[in-house]
């Protein structure tokens, strides 16, 4: 028999409540996510949301099409992340999102991977249709891989009926667009300098250009004798010799003259040379030391000049004897580097083709696409230009025209096709004229009235609109949509002709583009043309890709009926203020007059941890498929919440790992609020808010707090403040405040207790709000945690049906000022119990064991720690708390600044542990049946 002082113990853990629910705290994402993918077609997701918004508001976010190559990376992630969250989030705020995805099929790096596996398989005699066929295969191919990798994302959208720069019906409205523009007068056919890559052998548009900071150019000064009738002052001074600087030593071949700027002051440097003989160099006076530093050159200054008095004299040509140099003045020519004497070859520059065309000069342009010399300089012909310019400067100083040769390391262009250097070369080619009846001046006020976001890429676009070249829009390769351009073979004339246009875009609705290879040109001929149709041939240019893809707002937002024109959103990143942007602005601007986006958005790139960019040789390459594989699409979605995207942004398989962490705890916090709801029915449970605890009440208060907060952030695009503000609420409000001092109330209470109902009602608002706030965020597991919530209608058995969450202002000042001083006794609380269970004293264990007194000083203090007397112990989480009041000077510094005047101390509570829910009370075993539990207890178990 067992004795009175030692009762028999009891179990009583079946009639504790602890958590219970079928959401699992191990996520298991890369296994359990596709499950949510499958499920929400069987639910058919996609058509219930299109049916249901069909007649709130339109917001069209317009997709900028990724290229058709390869498997996607992180840079796509962050990007269709971004905007799947924008998309979600605009939803569930009461629009019609009806996102397009979209892909940019045509271009160089698919033909010149399809023409490499021809070559390998020695089969490169191919006409331009078959590469055409081979192409398109090639593009599907990997649309189809890149569509499941973003689906795999989580990413929504209209996967079924994307947008394809090689569909029919897109590249009609390409055609139709370079119509609109031909009947506009904005095409023309011109002969002027263009980026050309001589690895490719096709002119480069603006976005195809990337910048190389460390190239290294041979640098030559150069003399050019002035020859022929002088004025006066110069032929005072023996040999007057212009010196020009250059990085190009290769370009001088193609020279017509040189630059000076009339309003500067130049002087004469007489020199003399070994053998005796007198020469005076011309340089601009402000230039003189720092020619002289670099040269060598030994003299002194005999004669001071305006650059007006050069103004067409002429020089002897350092290559060709026969040819005379033109001496111009331009405005172009600045004291920033070299003499102030500029060489100048109308071929190879854009500056110096247009001082070339004021003063009538031809455009001489010895290269061929290639980057060879031609017959047109027979010395080196067939000699690659860059490998020519050593054999240059050694004919140069062996004639004499070479004053010095030095080295530079500088930023010059490169193809980003090829990954070489460029170059400016002249060639025939269709430009759009953005000058052309203030078309330019008008895009710069069309910029003004786009809301740019951050604000600093209005000024990079700006800038980079009111500086740009016309617009070269042919390419001379074959994967593409073909300039419907022909040639007069009388006049040796291309033409562009609005009826050749229409007839062509007519047939390529339903034929596609290939029917300009595969019919004859009599059936793209206007009637009144065809009986000269063999005066005509076809050309085989195409348009430029970024052509294609700046009618992407033509080609969809106008075309479809479910989006809109102009777009309310462009997303990408920060390169396509000279890409995509631009280009779309410079097609709508043409065709319709106006910018095609309301906003526009950009994000940085992706580096590495180190701030690296990322590259397959230097092993920091971070793939979003092997991320999903180990840690699932949720948790890269939510790194990319994480970041500030509007600067480059840092990716590693750490920091993702870091970011997991954060999930975890968010998870978490999921499991226990639906675990603890696994008994409540909204519908007959629910506690109405003014019978709420104070702490209930409180938490609430700080949810609408949260809830205002975070849908300001999703307007502004600011997701990072949606990551720290949920994970910071789970960390800080519940687990290290509420959720802590709520199991008491959760797991021994009454089920039906008042006071366990009011806890739970809370836990439920709490658990719909954060699954909806998150819902743009963590697609499939605010999903998951949807399904389990009880109480939702089988109208939303998914939380991407539901509308985001409005705060109901229940954080009243007063309330949240009263917790402030609560929150800041219970930290000093705490801060009291933990010496006493620090391992070398061990007073006591958990909290629970911990009796609390607290001393007031004052009657205000004391006066609202009696008012709050009842919520203290489940606060503090600790078994009693007795308030007393003392004459005592000594008080707790920290809670000074809250008006609070008391000392706090802690002991170890009197009384024996309660065996169910361990508090300590003189109550336990005053009973004869169940003498172990605390009064609460056995009223519970009795009842139960």
């Amino acid at each position: 028999m067992t004795s009175s002082s030692s009762p028999e113990k009891t179990d009583y853990s079946s009639t504790v409540f602890t958590p219970d629910t079928p959401f699992p705290q191990r996520g298991n994402l890369p296994e359990r996510e596709p499950g949510f993918l499958s499920r929400w077609m069987q639910i058919e997701l996609d058509r219930r949301l299109a049916e249901e918004s069909r007649t709130r508001p339109a917001y069209v976010l317009h997709d900028g099409p990724p290229y058709a190559n390869g498997n996607i990376h992180i840079g796509h992630t962050l990007n269709k992340v971004l905007k799947d969250i924008i998309v979600r989030q605009k939803t569930m705020t009461g629009h019609r999102c009806h996102y397009v995805p979209g892909w940019d099929c045509h271009g160089l790096p698919i033909e010149q991977k399809v023409l490499d596996d021809l070559r390998q398989k020695k089969e490169s005699e191919k006409t331009p249709l078959e590469i055409r066929e081979l192409c398109a295969a090639y593009a599907h191919t990997w649309i189809d891989k890149q569509r499941e990798e973003f689906k795999r994302l989580g990413i929504g959208g209209d996967w079924e009926h994307p947008y394809l720069t090689l569909d029919p019906q897109y590249e009609a409205a390409i055609v139709d667009c370079l119509g609109v523009l031909v009947e506009k007068g904005y095409i023309y056919r011109g002969f002027k300098p263009v980026h050309w890559d001589p690895i490719y052998q096709t002119a480069l548009a603006e976005a195809e250009i990337e910048y190389n900071e460390k190239h290294e150019s041979r640098t030559i000064y150069l003399r050019f004798p002035l020859v022929g009738e002088l004025p006066a002052e110069l032929r005072s001074i023996p040999a007057p010799t212009l010196v020009i600087w250059t990085t190009t030593p290769w370009t001088i071949p193609a020279n017509l003259g040189v630059s000076l700027n009339g309003e500067l002051d130049y002087v004469g440097f007489k020199t003399t040379h070994p053998h005796g003989h007198e020469e005076t160099l011309i340089i601009a006076k402000g230039l003189l030391d720092a020619v002289v530093k670099e040269t060598k050159i030994t003299g002194e200054v005999i004669a001071e000049f305006r650059g007006t008095i050069f103004d067409r004299l002429e020089c002897a040509h350092p290559v060709f004897p026969e040819k005379r140099s033109l001496v111009m003045l331009g405005g172009h020519v600045t004291l920033d580097a070299g003499t102030g004497c500029v060489h100048t070859a109308p071929a190879h520059g854009v500056e110096d083709f247009i001082i070339g065309k004021q003063y009538d000069l031809p455009v001489f342009n010895p290269v061929d696409g290639a980057g060879k010399y031609t017959e047109l300089y027979p010395e080196m012909q067939g000699e690659f230009i860059f490998k020519a310019n050593d054999r240059l400067i050694e004919k140069f100083q062996k004639e004499g025209s070479l004053l010095h040769t030095g080295k530079l390391i500088h930023s010059y262009p490169y193809s980003w096709r090829s990954h070489k250097p460029v170059i400016m070369r002249a060639t025939e080619q269709w430009f759009m004229a953005v000058e052309k009846d203030g078309l330019r001046e008008e895009a710069l006020e069309e910029i003004k009235r786009v809301n740019w976001i951050p604000k600093w890429g209005f000024d990079r676009i700006f800038n980079m609109v009111k500086t740009r070249p016309d617009w070269c829009l042919s390419r001379q390769r074959s994967w593409g949509v073909p300039s419907p351009s022909i040639r007069d073979t009388q006049t040796n004339e291309s033409l562009l002709l609005k009826e050749v246009i229409d007839r062509f875009r007519d047939l390529v609705r339903t034929e596609g583009t290939d029917c300009w290879y595969k019919r004859p040109l009599v059936d793209f001929l206007p009637e009144s043309m065809k009986t000269q149709a063999s005066r005509y041939e076809k050309e085989s240019n195409i348009l430029d890709v970024w052509f294609d893809s700046g009618a992407s707002h033509m080609g969809v937002l106008a075309e479809r009926e479910s989006l809109s024109w102009p777009a309310d959103l462009y997303l990408e990143g920060s390169d396509q203020h000279r890409g995509w942007f631009q280009s779309s602005l410079w097609v709508a601007m043409g065709v319709k007059g106006k910018a095609p986006y309301k906003s526009v958005l950009t994000h940085g790139f992706v580096l590495d941890e180190k701030g690296y960019k990322m590259s397959k040789h230097l092993g920091n390459v971070v793939s979003p498929q092997d991320v999903i594989k180990e840690l699932g699409a949720d948790v890269i979605r939510l790194w990319v919440a994480s970041t500030e995207y509007r600067n480059d942004v840092n990716a590693s398989t750490n920091i993702i790992k870091q970011v997991s962490e954060v999930y975890r705890r968010i998870r978490n916090t999921f499991r226990f609020l639906l675990g603890n709801l696994k008994d409540f029915n909204p519908a007959t449970d629910t506690v109405p808010f003014e019978k709420l605890g104070e702490d209930d009440q409180w938490v609430l208060g700080r949810l609408d707090e949260l809830t205002a907060e975070l849908t300001q952030a999703y307007d502004e695009f600011e997701f990072h403040k949606i990551y720290h503000g949920i994970s910071g609420f789970c960390v800080r409000e519940l687990g290290g405040i509420y959720l802590d001092s709520a199991k008491d109330r959760l797991y021994c209470s009454h089920p039906n207790d008042p006071v366990r109902r009011a806890c739970q009602t809370a836990l439920y608002e709490i658990a719909s709000v954060l699954f909806r706030l998150t819902a743009p965020v963590l697609v499939f597991t605010a999903d998951e945690a949807w399904v389990e919530l009880p109480g939702h209608s089988a109208e939303r058995d998914s939380v991407h049906l539901t509308q985001l969450p409005q705060s109901k202002n229940r954080n009243t000042p007063a309330l949240m000022q009263k917790w402030e001083k609560l929150l800041a006794i219970r930290e000093a609380v705490q801060a009291a119990i933990e010496p006493l269970r620090a391992k070398e004293n061990k007073v006591i264990g958990n909290s629970l064991e911990a009796a609390v007194k607290l001393d007031c000083l004052d009657d205000e203090t004391e006066s609202f720690l009696k008012a709050n007397s009842g919520l203290l112990p489940r606060l503090f989480i600790v078994s009693t708390v007795h308030i007393s009041r003392s004459g005592s000077a000594d008080f707790t510094e920290s809670l000074k600044s809250f008006g609070l005047s008391l000392k706090v101390a802690v002991t170890k509570a009197e009384g024996e542990k309660c065996e169910r829910c361990w508090v300590r009370t003189p109550q336990v075993g005053i009973r004869d049946k169940h003498r172990g539990l605390c009064n609460r207890c056995f009223e519970v178990v009795e009842k139960l």
